[in-house]
Parts: structure tokens; C-alpha cells; sequence
């Protein structure tokens, strides 16, 4: 299907966008903090996806997308960084707000935290030559790193909302990777990557979610703060 690249980000976009207005919720009212977190974090991994792609490390199927680009990466790929974590962190809000208790407890929080940290050094240790796993893994060790010493309750609100948001994450990702159609939206080099596979999602693929979210989460969760001093 052509432009299905553009069609799953409107998707993944729209609804959240609409509830955004929600009397009782406001989520709109957090534009101002949420977007320069947006933006902060397409710094980061805009950067990282040019050089990827113009390394061959992944690339885009000209059959699924509209053609025009910008520092050769799809349209719909800027778009995908600003869809998904709208998406993501309404998704986040929504359950604090419906389920004020929704996070981990301090003990699970660094239970987790230890244990993936583990997983992704050990991993990487093995595989420091494959350029996806290690700047992707590297990032997320670093940022875990960062934001369990600085503040692990932050961390510890943040995991059970990105567990669920992994069920969506699946679908959409899935479709991308090539699950229900002929051919993959994006494609990989499996050379440079653990070419171990979720159905037909990279591994590595839930840890770029995981840094990707986690990143725009603590700045809106800073910019936040901040507003709140101001405004006392």
C-alpha cells in the first residue's frame, strides 16, 4: 500500500491527539514542556538514523512511503519521532491519571534496573562490532544509568506505562518490519544488529523504545517541574 508509512503515523497520532482535549484530563496543556522534550530527543536519534541509513545499516521500501525526504531519511520517519512519543507519553499520562498508584516499587524499580543493565553490558560486551546493538544499547545504558542515580521514582513511574505501550508498539512496529504485508517498510541489515527477531521486529528495536521514550519522558518531566517553581 502506498504511503502506509505516513497512514500507520497518523494513526498511531490522531486519537491521542483528540483525547488531548479532555476536560478532565488537559493533556494539551503540557505542549509547551512536551514538545521541546520532543524535539531534544529527535537531536539525538535524528542524527543517529542519518548516518544509519546512509550507511546502509537500515533503510526505507520507496513502495511504502511518499518520497520526499530530508537528510535522505522519509518524511514519514520525522514524523515517526514525533507520533510515537505523542502517542507514548499521552498513553503514560492517561494511566497516572485514571491509576495515581500505577508505578513500580523502589525494590522492583532496581530489581529491573540491575537486571537489564546486566543483559545489555553482558550483550554488548559480545557484541561491541554490530553498530545497532552497540549505540543503541549504549545509549540506554548510559540514560538508565542517569535518571536511576539522579532519580530511580522517575524510573520507577515510567517502566509500567512503557510495558504497555509495548503492545501497541508490536502492532505498528510490526507492520513496519514487514508482519501482514509483502515487504518491509524498514529494513535492516542484519549484520549489524544481534539478528535475533521478535517475530519480525529486531530485538534491539524495544531498547530504541525504551531510550527513545524514557529520553522525552525525564525532559517533560523537568520542563514540568520547572514551570511549576515559576508559577510558585
Amino acid at each position: 500500500m502506498k504511503n502506509l508509512y505516513l497512514y500507520l503515523n497518523i494513526g498511531t497520532f490522531l486519537i491521542p491527539f483528540i483525547f488531548s482535549f479532555y476536560p478532565k484530563f488537559q493533556f494539551y496543556k503540557k505542549w509547551k514542556s512536551l514538545f521541546p522534550a520532543i524535539f531534544i530527543m529527535m537531536a539525538f536519534f535524528i542524527s543517529w538514523d542519518v548516518i544509519f541509513t546512509n550507511n546502509g545499516i537500515w533503510g526505507f521500501n520507496d513502495k511504502y512511503i511518499t518520497g520526499f525526504k530530508i537528510l535522505n531519511l522519509p518524511l514519514e520517519e520525522w514524523m515517526f519521532f514525533i507520533c510515537i512519543p505523542y502517542a507514548c507519553l499521552f498513553t503514560h499520562y492517561s494511566l497516572s491519571y485514571f491509576f495515581p498508584n500505577f508505578s513500580l516499587s523502589e525494590k522492583a524499580t532496581s530489581i529491573f534496573y540491575v537486571a537489564l543493565l546486566c543483559v545489555l553490558i553482558i550483550t554488548l560486551w559480545y557484541n561491541y562490532d554490530k553498530w545497532y546493538t552497540l549505540v543503541n544499547f549504549g545509549y540506554a545504558i548510559i540514560l538508565l544509568g542517569l535518571v536511576y542515580n539522579k532519580n530511580p521514582k522517575l524510573l520507577g513511574r515510567f517502566l509500567p506505562s512503557y510495558f504497555v505501550t509495548l503492545i501497541p508498539f508490536f502492532m505498528v512496529n510490526g507492520v513496519l518490519t514487514g508482519s501482514l504485508i509483502e515487504e518491509q517498510v524498514v529494513w535492516y541489515n542484519n549484520a549489524e544488529n544481534l539478528n535475533l527477531r521478535i517475530g519480525t521486529i529486531p530485538i534491539e528495536d524495544t531498547i530504541y523504545s525504551l531510550g527513545m521514550l524514557l529520553t522525552v519522558f525525564v525532559l517533560l518531566d523537568y520542563f514540568e517541574s520547572k514551570k511549576i517553581k515559576v508559577t510558585h
